[in-house]
């Protein structure tokens, strides 16, 4: 009978683990999915599923572009911050002004210099934000953002008056 009762005993150990594994491995799964679902792309950057004031706060900004993913309605947009060498914050949205239109209007850094994906053209990070037209990402102008000395805010109007500079297969391809 003792036997019985050790063999009960361990069973009831296999039971009573294998629930303990399933509730975690559901817990863990719920967590992992919650934060997709709470607006993170796959390398956990926001992305709003409708447009809000960008804030970018300038410690995290270097020489290094870093990239902001947006979406307005269903529009995937993105900003560019980077320092430039004189230490002031550029910002511009990451598309092409020249090859808009194109799944590949869109900017990678490379060195010391912006590529647009499309065309090749190469851009100087210390332009971001100088100038309008040509082949070069849309400058985010002083007078359209604020800067209060620990962040830059782009706001949410300004963000979704250019939504149209994006089209709908951009960094599709």
């Amino acid at each position: 009978m003792s036997k019985n009762k050790n063999m009960d005993k361990s069973k009831k150990s296999i039971v009573i683990f294998s629930g303990i594994a399933v509730v975690l491995l559901a817990v863990a799964l719920i967590i992992v999915f919650n934060g997709k679902n709470k607006g993170e792309n796959e390398i956990g950057s926001p992305v709003s599923s409708t447009a809000a004031d960008l804030v970018i706060p300038k410690a995290e900004i270097t020489e290094t572009a870093k990239f902001y993913p947006l979406k307005v309605e269903d529009t995937n947009m993105e900003v560019l911050a980077v320092k430039a060498s004189d230490g002031s914050v550029r910002t511009a949205f990451n598309t092409c002004q020249v090859c808009n239109g194109s799944p590949r209007a869109y900017y990678k850094q490379q060195g010391d210099v912006l590529v647009c994906q499309n065309c090749g053209n190469r851009f100087k990070m210390d332009m971001v934000e100088q100038q309008r037209g040509g082949c070069n990402p849309v400058p985010i102008m002083k007078d359209e953002k604020t800067d209060d000395g620990i962040n830059i805010t782009i706001p949410k109007d300004l963000i979704e008056k250019n939504k149209e500079l994006f089209t709908s297969n951009w960094k599709t391809q």
